[in-house]
């Protein structure tokens, strides 16, 4: 999945690595974690592939830089990714695993768990305040069209779940803390 968003990334416009980690950390990161060492190494399985090509640009006292640009091909298995009919719903979740194994500590652990995880979807709900703002500023610099409305989708999508979750998790205290069931 890291090769296709960065493929997807630089089918908008030629970019440096350290411009793929901050658009990364700016956009994706709200649903995809991606690791600075990880968006190199995939760079580099990448450019084997011959689905990017890099541009070595020389710098006076730093350097060089590289400059990254999606290939033919590279556009052929980015369109042939979202075209594939799978719409990635088989779920690994950590906090799920977790919840189904806490009948092994203290209800009183557990209450602390949800509510932690109810406060961390409120930050990242307040976090989704500025994206649509992020998305016009940088829809406009890329002169990108209709683009930018699938972006507004996935935020859409990010603040659904997050409401979805901090309402399970309200759920979730109440059973624990004996006022009803699911």
């Amino acid at each position: 999945m890291l090769k296709h968003g960065i493929l997807g990334l630089i089918n908008y416009h030629e970019m440096t690595g350290y411009e793929i980690m901050q658009a990364f950390r700016d956009s994706l990161n709200y649903f995809w974690k991606a690791q600075t060492s990880q968006i190199y190494r995939e760079l580099q399985n990448l450019e084997q592939k011959n689905w990017v090509a890099k541009t070595i640009v020389p710098q006076q006292g730093k350097p060089d830089k590289n400059i990254y640009s999606i290939t033919e091909e590279g556009r052929h298995e980015l369109i042939r990714w979202l075209s594939d009919g799978d719409p990635g719903l088989v779920s690994r979740n950590p906090f799920l695993m977790k919840v189904f194994f806490m009948g092994e500590q203290s209800r009183a652990e557990n209450l602390r768990c949800f509510r932690e995880l109810k406060a961390c979807c409120q930050l990242l709900m307040e976090g989704l305040d500025s994206v649509p703002e992020q998305i016009k500023a940088y829809g406009s610099r890329l002169d990108c069209g209709e683009k930018s409305l699938y972006w507004e989708m996935t935020v859409e999508y990010g603040r659904r779940n997050m409401k979805m979750l901090m309402e399970w998790a309200q759920d979730c205290i109440a059973m624990l803390e004996g006022n009803h069931s699911l």
